[in-house]
């Protein structure tokens, strides 16, 4: 076996071909630009929902009952693909962070968790889905780069964001909701230079796929529930300087090429938003995902948050009301969203599908869409509420999808299901949506009560 895992391993680096064989028919292999399960192509509907591993377990948070629906709900939907967080990291009773933590200390885990992870794979397998499991996150809402800088003693100085040239010193990461996003963003900055954080999140990795299922009794990297590893939510360089983007680089490629050594068998990829995540670089984003043990290419999508719906952004706004009688900026610009949508998968495909003049090694990857997202409209967040806005969106980027086959897969962000949401804001121990804890709880989250917008769903998946 361990020959066979090695010429394997040596066959996909060469040609950055996943061999179909008859053993290895259920895993999602890339050919010529395309996904592939054994001789048929692949091509996907999924969602986000990133806290499936904390549902799993019998530990706090847990709730198998919910699970096991929540799954049967999207196959009825048609969705095939969920992409899932192993994490979060850090210290306890951080605010704005998940819980329950999966790695309180470096290689410290917590066990409940490991075996929720454990058994929403045995569920996963069972309906014959997939899933993208990612090890990192760039954010602050499950720890990821910040924790691991916690953790090896990092202290460091950043720029204060009021343009006073003032610095600010932090013993410890900032909390982006207390201290400032800008803050935060440029002291995590750090972790792609540390290399004390780094292996530490490497060791995670080999953790995580040399795990043998406690429930299935198969090796990670046998189970054919996984589609891809991914390296993290939404990795960032941060600081836009040459140091940076070039350690950046580095880090996805040890990081793809480590995964790869020890699980041949599965796809690998970024978790990168595209070019908005690449400090606008489209040099930077070609860059990490033509690296050779990256299968497939990721984008992600945020009208809101990324000003397409103009200068309206209620993620960062003090008054988080639309008034009746005033315009709604969620349904009235909802096709400046699409037209921006448009243009930057467009842009996304062009670049990573044309080789550069005199590049000889150049071979096509897929494109997936692995988080969109749109509010309800007057930002609204209660289940059942209005999202003429939002579905109005999620028939566009389908459209796109169907007509234009850009997009091979796509994870719409995100699964609330059958979620009670009691708070706005999350509180411990509170129904888990899609929304991270800093977030309004239905922000963005697809809930079962949402009727129209899982009529759009169905009306693409033809569920």
């Amino acid at each position: 076996m361990t020959k066979r895992i090695t010429l394997l391993l040596a066959f996909v680096l060469a040609l950055g071909v996943a061999n179909a064989d008859n053993e290895n028919d259920d895993f999602v292999t890339v050919r010529d630009g395309r996904f592939y399960i054994g001789d048929h192509e692949y091509r996907y509907v999924g969602t986000n929902m990133w806290y499936g591993a904390i549902l799993a377990s019998e530990g706090k948070g847990g709730n198998r009952q919910r699970l096991n629906k929540e799954l049967d709900d999207l196959v009825a939907l048609g969705i095939d693909n969920v992409r899932v967080l192993v994490g979060g990291d850090g210290r306890d009773s951080i605010p704005s962070h998940i819980a329950p933590k999966l790695q309180t200390q470096p290689g410290v885990y917590d066990q409940d968790l490991l075996v929720g992870l454990d058994y929403l794979m045995a569920e996963i397998e069972k309906r014959n889905m997939k899933v993208v499991l990612y090890f990192n996150n760039a954010w602050e809402w499950s720890g990821g780069y910040g924790a691991y800088l916690d953790w090896v003693g990092f202290k460091g100085d950043v720029m204060s964001a009021d343009g006073s040239g003032k610095m600010k010193h932090f013993d410890r990461t900032p909390v982006p909701t207390i201290d400032g996003w800008w803050e935060y963003m440029q002291y995590v900055g750090n972790f792609i230079l540390n290399d004390e954080a780094k292996a530490l999140a490497a060791n995670h990795v080999r953790n995580i796929v040399t795990r043998t299922n406690s429930i299935t009794g198969k090796p990670y990297r046998e189970s054919k529930a996984i589609m891809a590893w991914e390296i993290a939510n939404e990795p960032r360089c941060f600081v836009n300087d040459s140091l940076h983007r070039t350690k950046f680089v580095e880090w996805i490629d040890e990081q793809s090429k480590l995964i790869k050594s020890l699980d041949p068998n599965h796809l690998v990829t970024t978790g990168s938003e595209g070019k908005h995540g690449c400090e606008e670089s489209l040099s930077l984003f070609r860059a990490i995902h033509t690296l050779p043990c990256i299968d497939y290419v990721c984008i992600h999508i945020w009208p809101n948050n990324w000003g397409w719906i103009g200068k309206f952004n209620q993620n960062y706004d003090a008054d988080k009301t639309i008034a009746e009688h005033a315009p709604d900026p969620i349904v009235d610009n909802v096709k400046a969203a699409c037209d921006s949508t448009l243009a930057y998968i467009q842009e996304a495909y062009q670049t990573i599908n044309t080789p550069l003049e005199g590049e000889s090694t150049f071979r096509k990857r897929p494109l997936v869409l692995e988080e969109f997202g749109y509010p309800r409209d007057r930002f609204l967040f209660t289940p059942g509420s209005p999202t003429k806005g939002r579905d109005f969106y999620y028939d566009y980027v389908f459209s796109i999808i169907k007509q234009t086959g850009q997009i091979a897969g796509c994870n719409f962000w995100g699964w609330g299901g059958s979620a009670n949401v009691k708070n706005t804001i999350w509180q411990r121990w509170d129904d888990y949506v899609c929304d991270p804890a800093q977030e309004e709880q239905g922000l963005n989250s697809v809930f079962a009560l949402d009727y129209s917008t899982l009529n759009v769903i169905r009306k693409f998946t033809g569920k």
